[in-house]
């Protein structure tokens, strides 16, 4: 069975940084792409950030880019995403998730394998 496995969220001050990783088995990393997705109560899911599994081209969604940096570890078989400048509005649970074909990133319908999701909560 495949997995995901999310972890490195918390509770922490707005200005702070917080570093998620996701973990995968080998046969994920078969996948086209990995990427990250946040869910806060009452609101849509919101697309983070992506990474092309070979090569390396990434993809942000708008309220994150610049303070947000998705990176990958072949040989972990791991992503990774590292928040900076945190703010409030970034209070959500973090779900990473894997792709298997090409196409829009930014859907969450692109994608077939999800993790759990780790959750992140920033004071004010």
């Amino acid at each position: 069975q495949v997995q995901l496995v999310a972890s490195g969220g918390g509770l922490v001050q707005a200005g702070d940084s917080l570093r998620l990783s996701c973990a995968a088995s080998a046969r994920t990393f078969s996948s086209v792409a990995l990427g990250w997705f946040r869910k806060a109560p009452e609101k849509e899911a919101e697309f983070v950030a992506a990474i092309a599994w070979s090569g390396g081209r990434t993809t942000y969604g708008d309220s994150v880019q610049g303070r947000f940096t998705i990176s990958k570890d072949n040989f972990e078989n791991a992503v990774y995403l590292q928040m900076n400048n945190l703010k409030p509005e970034d209070t959500a649970r973090y779900h990473c998730a894997a792709t298997y074909r090409e196409g829009d990133w930014s859907d969450s319908s692109s994608y077939q394998t999800w993790g759990q999701g780790t959750q992140v909560t920033v004071s004010s």
